[in-house]
């Protein structure tokens, strides 16, 4: 196929077939296309859905979340993952009021010098919502081309990437480039998917190397995979008589920046300083089932104890410490093995006191 073969065939796909109704399809802005962009950032539409809907009605526009506090911000992201996408787009949106006049520049290069956007964002940004002609290398569209052409390499690698993104460039259309964006786009994730591609409905069938080859779960080639190394570390969920659990804030950057998490010790003995930093007696303990929480580039095996306290309730001397109170839960950020293990806490408070350990 020509390249103009290729898009008329990709967007009279679209046409019958492409996705029109997802939410940030609807008031197309850059801000909206923006934060789907973002959100859709190693996570599937379907999980990201309910969490476009909650932060749109929150944050509608870019002043309100250049003004929204952090922890607004995180609250709502919560449960996504990757946190330093939430604590960027913040940054993004105070840029864009600062130093754009509240209006996302109207070109690509200008879309990449901002916090968390790469390239194929900006580019989606652009072309999405601005109607510029920008070429995108997501996940899905990534996929699509690299079956198109049995491209060899892991994409990862920055030769490879640099053969698909002159592909890219060169098979994307002057006109209608929305809709080529949002078809190829679609393409990937309803068609040309990782696992059992529906070949005989893809419009680019006629000319796929890796559907003549018959090799189409071969490309893209995978990265090379590596074992990930094993991590262990005890949380303690302090508990008081009032119901509340400890927490405190990481800092803003590393693992978990900036959102609230249970403290975290070597071994049960590094307990006795804690609790005198804070003023508290410990109590009834009660170990919980071990949670292992898997990260890009390592595992971490969490040992956690739910641990009765006495000491002023409410009260902590530091401004990081609180104590989070688990019937009327403030609006945080908290790192997701934490809501699970405060999910946990939650129950076994519930039932009441346990023999203890």
């Amino acid at each position: 196929m020509s390249p103009t073969q290729f898009s008329t065939a990709v967007l009279d796909w679209y046409d019958r077939h492409g996705r029109k109704d997802l939410p940030w399809q609807q008031g197309i802005s850059p801000y909206r296309v923006w934060v789907s962009e973002i959100m859709l950032q190693q996570t599937q539409v379907s999980t990201v859905l309910g969490y476009f809907d909650r932060f749109m009605t929150a944050l509608p526009s870019v002043q309100a979340l250049a003004e929204a506090p952090e922890d607004e911000v995180l609250h709502l992201w919560t449960g996504l993952g990757y946190y330093t996408r939430a604590r960027n787009l913040q940054k993004t949106a105070r840029i864009v009021m600062a130093e754009h006049g509240g209006e996302f520049p109207r070109d690509v290069e200008a879309l990449t010098a901002l916090p968390g956007i790469g390239r194929s964002t900006a580019g989606a940004i652009a072309s999405l919502s601005m109607g510029l002609r920008a070429p995108i290398l997501d996940g899905n569209v990534k996929r699509v081309l690299a079956r198109y052409v049995a491209q060899e390499g892991y994409p990862g690698e920055p030769q490879v990437a640099r053969q698909l993104w002159a592909l890219a460039e060169r098979l994307t259309p002057e006109q209608r480039v929305n809709h080529y964006t949002q078809a190829m786009m679609d393409l990937g994730a309803t068609l040309c998917t990782r696992s059992k591609p529906s070949c005989l409905l893809c419009p680019l069938q006629s000319g796929c190397q890796a559907h003549s080859l018959g090799l189409e779960i071969r490309y893209p080639v995978a990265k090379p995979r590596k074992t990930l190394p094993q991590k262990r570390t005890l949380m303690p969920i302090l508990a008081n008589s009032a119901g509340e659990i400890l927490l405190y804030r990481r800092p803003s950057s590393g693992l978990w920046g900036g959102l609230w998490s249970l403290p975290e010790l070597d071994r049960l003995e590094a307990l006795e300083p804690l609790a005198q930093r804070h003023a508290l007696h410990l109590g009834e303990r009660q170990t919980l089932a071990e949670l292992t929480h898997t990260f890009s580039h390592f595992q971490l095996a969490i040992e956690p104890w739910l641990i009765r306290v006495e000491g002023a309730a409410g009260a902590v001397a530091e401004a990081d410490w609180l104590w989070y109170n688990l019937a009327t839960p403030p609006r945080l950020g908290l790192a997701a093995p934490v809501k699970k293990l405060l999910k946990r806490a939650a129950d076994a408070l519930n039932a009441g006191p346990t023999t203890g350990e």
